[in-house]
């Protein structure tokens, strides 16, 4: 018989999701992913499909990072600096759904979808702000941490 005390890689995944939507920055990541899926249908909805472009292009590449460091393969992966692809990531992000939101609540009279998806892009662009504000402060410690270890050589 099949030893059935094992793991399977299926329920180590899960474990690792779990766990990882626990932390502070699988939290902010499962929201963006949440928020962006939102949007997309909003936007779908909506007279104006292209808005959805943006909305896609965020959720698709929050959940690249989700499962990157989820899976921890950023420790693994050691030739791309993942905490400046992050912060690069967010600030985008931030940007682009803070300009697409203000255009469709500005311009968006008569079609309802297209304002609800203006007013959820002003939310996800505050989350993605506050995405980068903490990546952020996470690349100051890094490099006050890197610069103190450096000055304990000399």
């Amino acid at each position: 018989m099949a030893d059935t005390t094992a793991s399977s890689p299926a329920a180590n995944c899960v474990e690792k999701l779990k766990s990882y939507v626990k932390t502070k920055k699988g939290c902010i990541l499962a929201a963006e992913i949440l928020i962006s899926f939102i949007i997309v249908i909003c936007y779908a909805a909506s007279l104006y499909g292209g808005y959805s472009a943006v909305a896609i292009c965020e959720m698709i590449f929050a959940m690249v990072f989700f499962g990157i460091f989820m899976m921890e393969l950023d420790k693994q992966f050691l030739l791309v600096n993942w905490l400046w692809s992050d912060f690069f990531r967010a600030v985008i992000g931030a940007a682009l759904y803070l300009i697409t939101s203000l255009i469709c609540v500005i311009g968006g009279a008569g079609d309802g979808a297209r304002i609800a998806g203006g007013v959820f892009g002003l939310i996800a662009g505050i989350l993605f702000a506050y995405d980068t504000y903490t990546i952020f402060l996470e690349l100051k410690s890094t490099r006050q941490h890197a610069a103190a270890s450096t000055n304990d050589r000399v």
